[in-house]
């Protein structure tokens, strides 16, 4: 069994996949952004019989980081995110800063600290929550997916790195899971300080352009990754997407500029007409 710290446990993929490692027998600490999360958390725990601690920690708070660090683990699985949606030309830029500051300066400030610990011990796994928006980009959504080719460039370079050391490193990629992750990133926009009648695109009307799936699937895999009953590197789902995402990166070869004639890309379309939180059929 081992001792497991999980970043952003209040809610969605983590929060679950948190509960049935510690109900595997594992020692996990499920951190929170806020306090005002963990009484739940623990309630829930509680509730289903688990032994899970529970802690404050925000990745962006150095302070955090340090209480961390005296923590004794094996394995760390960097969960913690925002999602910033709406157009490169439209979106402030104070709101990527702070995309970035969460998805990637925290995480890997966070990791520094832990992997001189694992290198020290010549053990230790560190894991990755990223997206297929790591892997590829969607429009509206690329505040997002840049951080999140960030969060990828950083892991194959750390396993590279660290591989003399006897340090693991994976990353796991969802797809379109149904969480409200997804949803509320199509919701920031009104957070904005931006006058709307100054944006290229009206946000009141897009929504996330995919539909989603049963975030079940995810779950059972971070726990998988985790437990180690899986050893891939990158661990992408739906299997669907995967493919998608492999053409994708065939195709980027010969790509060819956008056309003079102002044809409207087909997922901004989609975006217009999709219903916020649209589940897969079947």
């Amino acid at each position: 069994m081992a001792k497991i710290l999980i970043t952003g446990a209040g809610s969605g993929f983590a929060r679950e996949a948190a509960l049935r490692l510690a109900e595997k027998g594992n020692s996990v600490i499920a951190t929170v952004e806020i306090v005002a999360q963990i009484a739940g958390l623990k309630k829930e725990a509680e509730e289903r019989g688990i032994d899970l601690q529970v802690e404050k920690l925000d990745v962006t708070n150095s302070d955090d980081h340090n209480k961390a660090w005296k923590w004794d683990i094996d394995v760390l699985l960097n969960n913690a995110g925002i999602s910033e949606g709406g157009s490169a030309v439209d979106i402030p830029l104070e709101r990527v800063r702070r995309q970035f500051e969460v998805n990637v300066f925290g995480p890997l400030a966070l990791t520094q600290g832990f992997a001189k610990k694992f290198i020290k011990n010549k053990k230790g796994k560190i894991v990755f929550l990223s997206s297929v928006a790591g892997l590829s980009a969607d429009p509206f959504t690329g505040a997002y997916a840049a951080s999140k080719h960030s969060i990828e460039a950083f892991a194959e370079a750390l396993n590279k790195e660290v591989s003399e050391f006897g340090v693991q490193v994976a990353t796991i990629n969802p797809g379109p899971y149904l969480t409200g992750f997804n949803d509320r990133m199509f919701e920031t926009w009104k957070e904005w300080k931006v006058d709307g009648e100054n944006t290229i695109f009206d946000y009141s009307k897009i929504a996330f352009p995919h539909e989603q799936y049963d975030p079940e699937a995810i779950v059972d895999l971070i726990v998988k990754v985790l437990s180690n009953e899986i050893d891939n590197y990158r661990n992408l789902l739906p299997e669907s997407f995967a493919e998608q995402i492999k053409e994708q990166q065939k195709l980027i070869w010969t790509k060819k500029q956008n056309s003079t004639s102002g044809k409207r890309d087909e997922l901004v379309q989609k975006a217009y007409e999709i219903k916020p939180g649209t589940p897969v059929e079947g």
